[in-house]
């Protein structure tokens, strides 16, 4: 059975994939030339991230598919429901990558936190001749240590955000529809470690009592944080979405960056992505990455091998 590997596969995937029996290929096909590509080389398996979309022409189209991979959390570019209405397996690795995302989140905070995204744009191009102008302009720093972390959405991701704010010393609380409670557990490297219950709590209340704001929801309709949600927030608040594009609405949020209400926005993810609006990307207070949440090389390890083993599992049968 082949394999084929759209949006790239780990290493270890592929070999776990071999090893089982199956071909990996990893051509990157344009999306418009997926039908035809898998139809004329008889793929049972797709594997994407979030550049390739599986829809019902794919689906329709193509009758050798039996399991549609995401590596990932988030399954949005796929129409989840209709495959599997159609018999075809969807699956995914919500585990894999929430680390690295968690990482990804803290990166985005120190950086806001202490101008480093500013900084970096800035000391190329003043470093030699304007040095003591810019030592004041990021004389203001703030530390994380203390603050209250507010995590709107409190599944895997939002949980291991949770455990790197306890380790720095911050407040987290969370606010989810679907999550009542959760025990965070912080491991550390001595086999030590830490339980602390956190009860989530109605947005309206985090949005009012945190320091940061972090966003770990699914894709959905409207916006999670707009005009609205962003005037309940205190005064200087710092907001990182590594999630999905189109849960915080841009505009509010340039227009709170610019009246001092925001102090600073992460942001991984975009409204327009691929083609993100120049006022998101130019803002001096905004720091900004493409959509790097899981692209760690320890994700992608786990994502291949997760894979592999739901791959292999799902079809040893049917070989």
């Amino acid at each position: 059975m082949k394999v084929l590997a759209n949006d790239g596969i780990s290493p270890s995937g592929i070999k776990a994939l071999e090893k089982g029996g199956f071909e990996v290929i990893t051509t990157k096909v344009a999306q418009e030339q997926v039908v035809n590509f898998i139809n004329a080389n008889q793929v049972s398996v797709i594997l994407v991230r979030s550049a390739t979309k599986v829809r019902q022409d794919i689906i329709d189209n193509c009758p050798s598919l039996k399991i549609i991979g995401r590596g990932g959390v988030g399954m949005d570019n796929i129409d989840v429901t209709y495959a599997r209405e159609k018999g075809i397996h969807v699956i995914n690795t919500p585990a894999s990558s929430s680390e690295s995302v968690a990482e990804l989140v803290f990166a985005h905070l120190f950086s806001g936190v202490r101008f480093l995204h500013d900084a970096n744009r800035n000391m190329p191009l003043e470093g030699d001749t304007n040095f003591e102008g810019l030592k004041k302009a990021y004389a203001n720093g703030i530390e994380l240590r203390g603050k209250t972390l507010g995590i709107i959405g409190f599944g895997r991701i939002g949980q291991a955000v949770a455990k790197m704010a306890l380790g720095l010393g911050m407040k987290v609380i969370a606010s989810d529809k679907y999550v009542g409670e959760a025990v965070i557990r912080v491991d550390f490297y001595n086999g030590q470690f830490i339980n602390v219950d956190i009860v989530t709590e109605p947005m309206e209340d985090l949005l009012k009592h945190s320091d940061f704001v972090t966003l770990h929801v699914p894709a959905q309709d409207g916006y999670v944080i707009g005009r609205e949600e962003l005037n309940i927030m205190k005064d200087h608040v710092g907001i990182v979405n590594a999630a999905r594009g189109g849960v915080i609405d841009e505009v509010a949020l340039i227009e709170a960056l610019d009246e001092g209400k925001v102090l600073f926005a992460g942001l991984d993810v975009f409204e327009n992505e691929p083609t993100p609006e120049i006022k998101i990307l130019m803002h001096p207070n905004i720091s900004l990455t493409p959509h790097i949440g899981a692209a760690t090389l320890e994700a992608q390890d786990r994502i291949g091998t997760e894979l592999a083993e739901q791959i292999i599992s799902l079809l040893k049968t049917e070989k």
